[in-house]
């Protein structure tokens, strides 16, 4: 029998921290033209079967360009680690005598052993934080220029995502990005993350339930362009639309949450959701489905604006009545005659169709409206 071939694998010298006995952090460092060589950067999208893979932003052009010129220049300094997830084959050696200060029990020197990336098999790391960077220096003149690295072991995409979603909590990463990537990380968030974690996944199932009015029309940062030529709304617009609704007690999905048991009926949520939106679709046929600049309806303002309306009509309607779909669309069909989604004039906001946009002050404007047309809609029916 043939002797199983070894790995080629290299060694940098390294000083590894004990934070957690079964994730020690490692400090390192790597030249530029080796980052990208041993380390792949996962870019957030979906599999055939929808499900969400990869956790990071697109490129960012401009941004890139500028750290090239600068790594460029005459003495560029770049302190910042470029944060990676390592492959559970890396093993680390003490180096006896390697601490000069005394062994606070917590951190030592030594060497570390990364496998060689081998042509047809994934790389040894992954980046979770500074893919920027990385892409620019592989762009820079100077390849052999010096670059701190901090490491940890993670195999899992689960384990990453988590750290890419915290380790970027405050840098101004896309809302849309870190909004979907939410309901995949399981574990405790800040507490602002954590309430968006429930109108994400929300979200995500409005968009790929085939019973759905909003199937295939929420454009994520997953989702390519081509695979959804029909995708006309913003997924923060539908989420933040969940989201107030879910969390206000006047909301009409806030009693499908059981605060102390800290549950969610998220079945019964995507019911009301359905029945509700599926009315609006049916009640503006004309304006559905088309991108939110010739169609007000799809923009931010009108997905929360009627939003704030469906509030207000369940707070009439008990969902799960049998004919709650066509009690909705009786209590819009109240409210259809003065809207302008597509044509016209707001003739008491003072703004036509399209000049209504998704800024506080001009959502609560559009939200009241279409209340107070509502209720005095309702006050005259015999």
């Amino acid at each position: 029998m043939a002797p199983r071939s070894k790995t080629p694998t290299t060694e940098v010298r390294a000083l590894r921290i004990v934070q957690a006995d079964n994730y020690p952090l490692y400090v390192f460092m790597l030249r530029a033209q080796e980052v990208l060589q041993f380390a792949d950067i996962s870019r957030v999208s979906r599999d055939e079967a929808g499900k969400l893979i990869g956790y990071q932003r697109p490129q960012v052009r401009k941004h890139i360009q500028e750290i090239v010129d600068y790594l460029d220049s005459e003495a560029p300094i770049l302190p910042n680690p470029i944060i990676m997830a390592l492959s559970s084959q890396v093993r680390f050696r003490s180096t006896r005598g390697g601490n000069r200060t005394r062994d606070d029990g917590v951190s030592d020197t030594g060497r570390l052993t990364i496998p060689l990336p081998q042509e047809g098999k994934p790389k040894p790391a992954w980046i979770v934080d500074g893919q920027q960077r990385a892409l620019a220096l592989a762009k820079a003149q100077r390849q052999d220029f010096p670059v701190p690295v901090m490491a940890f072991v993670a195999d899992t995409v689960k384990l990453q995502r988590d750290q890419f979603v915290r380790i970027n909590n405050t840098k101004p990463l896309p809302r849309g990005l870190v909004t979907e990537l939410l309901p995949e990380v399981d574990s405790p968030l800040p507490p602002r993350l954590q309430i968006q974690k429930a109108p994400s996944r929300l979200c995500d199932v409005l968009n790929t339930n085939e019973k759905s009015p909003f199937f295939g029309m929420i454009k994520r940062p997953s989702t390519a362009g081509s695979k959804q030529p029909g995708a006309v709304i913003t997924d923060t617009s539908i989420v933040e639309m969940i989201k107030e609704s879910l969390t206000s007690p006047a909301g009409c999905l806030f009693p499908y949450r059981d605060l102390g048991k800290n549950e969610t009926d998220f079945d019964g949520i995507v019911q009301a959701l359905t029945i509700y939106w599926s009315a609006v679709r049916d009640t503006f046929p004309d304006a559905w489905g088309k991108p939110p600049e010739k169609s007000r309806l799809m923009h931010g303002a009108g997905i929360r604006a009627m939003g704030r309306l469906m509030d207000r009509i369940y707070g009439a309607i008990d969902a799960i009545r049998a004919d709650a779909p066509e009690l909705v669309r009786q209590h819009l069909f109240l409210v259809a005659p003065r809207c302008r989604w597509t044509s016209g004039s707001w003739e008491e906001l003072g703004h036509r169709w399209n000049e209504i946009e998704n800024t506080p002050r001009q959502v609560t404007e559009l939200s009241n409206y279409l209340i107070r047309v509502y209720q005095n809609a309702r006050r005259e029916l015999p």
